[in-house]
């Protein structure tokens, strides 16, 4: 047996589901009708974004549940123009998000700027000019 290279779900722990629940449907995330007062599962593109009770997560997990300030992940939001990063940063914003670095040019040519979610959960606003997005809006890689 192997390992399949996919992700189909990213799960994050959160200190109030209801709040958290919020900020992500302002974002424009729709929930799924699959989701409960424990647990809510948002529907993207081939993907599920699930928000969890952070001590309820770790116990699942087995492992403490220690705060922290920086949990070395990040998740990227990719999009098509240095326009529409400015445009969706400031949209993250106005629905509650921290900003943690503004959009800005990068050392690797591209535009990017981060953000935090009311549990401080990393969120990267970029364009990469390198890899431009499909029709789908996916970011295809070559093998």
């Amino acid at each position: 047996m192997s390992f399949e290279p996919r992700l189909t779900m990213v799960t994050l722990g959160v200190e109030d589901i209801e709040r958290s629940t919020s900020f992500y449907e302002k974002l424009g995330f729709k929930k799924s009708s699959a989701s409960q007062d424990s647990v809510t599962f948002f529907i993207t593109n081939g993907t599920v974004l699930g928000l969890f009770g952070k001590a309820a997560l770790a116990q699942d997990a087995g492992v403490d549940n220690a705060p922290a300030k920086y949990r070395g992940v990040s998740i990227s939001h990719n999009l098509d123009s240095e326009e529409a990063v400015d445009a969706a940063f400031a949209y993250a914003l106005s629905c509650g998000a921290t900003a943690t670095k503004q959009p800005h040019k990068t050392f690797w040519g591209g535009y990017s700027g981060y953000f935090a979610d009311p549990d401080g959960h990393l969120w990267e606003v970029a364009h990469n000019p390198f890899a431009p997005l499909d029709d789908n809006r996916n970011m295809p890689l070559p093998e």
